[in-house]
């Protein structure tokens, strides 16, 4: 089997594109060493698969989660995890699985018997036509599929639904001076919660706290400033730096911006989700020597966006932590 030069040329420059590439990703990845390590995680309560409103200190779009604990239900408004069904719609069968096998298989036996990728299913017309009904099965599929997830929605709301409700569902937020967006959650589902100075005083304070215990390694003062998910995945990040001997020191951190995306009550624990922009000195250090191995004594700035829960008698603690894009 031969390539022909322009083949060659495009292997090459393919192959030059991901050599630079590479370095790059990965620069990238260790300057995004302090806590959280660079990823989106956490839980957000009933609204993790929600992504939180932009605001003036991010007003871009907000990374899914990489790791939480929370599973996909009803109401959530996600299908990343639903489980596969047979069926007309089925993933792994069914009449839309067999009619792509069907369209893969014809194209397959084309190319082997020398017709091409398109050889086995008729003249240029015939293709024309072929593509006209895909795209009206596609628009039938999705429509179906868009009246099921409503359907399903339906039946089975959270139980936690209308727990302490006390606003109507054209009730405004009211305003709050910290916040953009006001203080409170949205809709009729949950209970109305204001932020008030002090709340964003802890907040600032934990965002400095829990950078400092996890530059010491001290899990036992993590416990005391995160859930015990977030504990979890900090735990697995030291481990892995453990295992390849370096240590990871953020220090210096000071917030420049926050504001208040949305606040929310869910039965007995608030939420609020804050959008922080902070300086900090973010490097790793070789466990042994002492050696920068990434990132720099510069210092450099952050945006993240930062839950807080809080549940009766006890402070505010960090829930989740999600990376903007």
């Amino acid at each position: 089997m031969t390539f022909s030069q322009r083949s060659r040329s495009v292997f090459k420059t393919i192959a030059v594109v991901l050599a630079l590439a590479l370095p790059t990703a990965l620069t990238i990845s260790s300057a995004d060493a302090r806590a959280g390590g660079g990823f989106s995680s956490g839980s957000r309560g009933s609204r993790t698969y929600s992504a939180p409103p932009s605001t003036t200190t991010a007003p871009g779009s907000t990374s899914q989660f990489n790791r939480t604990y929370t599973q996909p239900g009803a109401g959530m408004n996600s299908t990343a995890a639903a489980p596969a069904r047979g069926g007309l719609f089925g993933r792994a069968g069914g009449f839309m699985g067999g009619l792509a096998a069907g369209f893969l298989g014809a194209g397959l036996l084309g190319m082997l018997f020398g017709g091409g990728l398109f050889g086995g299913l008729g003249s240029l017309s015939s293709i024309l036509g072929l593509i006209i009904q895909i795209a009206l099965v596609v628009l039938v599929v999705r429509l179906a599929m868009s009246w099921w997830q409503r359907r399903h929605a339906q039946q089975q709301q959270p139980a936690y639904a209308n727990a302490g409700a006390d606003t109507g569902a054209g009730s405004a937020p009211q305003p709050n001076y910290r916040s953009g967006l006001g203080g409170f959650g949205f809709g009729a589902n949950n209970a109305p919660l204001e932020i008030k100075p002090d709340d964003y005083e802890a907040f600032e304070r934990l965002l400095g706290e829990v950078q400092a215990a996890w530059s010491n390694e001290d899990v036992a003062k993590l416990h005391t400033l995160a859930t015990p998910e977030m504990v979890s995945y900090f735990e697995q990040d030291l481990a892995q730096n453990r295992t390849r001997n370096v240590v990871n020191k953020v220090t210096n951190v000071k917030l420049l911006q926050g504001d208040l995306a949305e606040a929310w009550r869910e039965g007995e624990t608030d939420y609020a989700t804050v959008a922080l922009r902070f300086a900090l000195t973010d490097k790793t250090t070789d466990r042994n020597t002492g050696a920068v191995v990434a990132g720099s004594e510069q210092p450099g700035e952050a945006t993240e966006i930062w839950t807080f829960a809080r549940r009766p008698g006890t402070g505010w603690e960090l829930s989740a932590i999600q990376q903007t894009n």
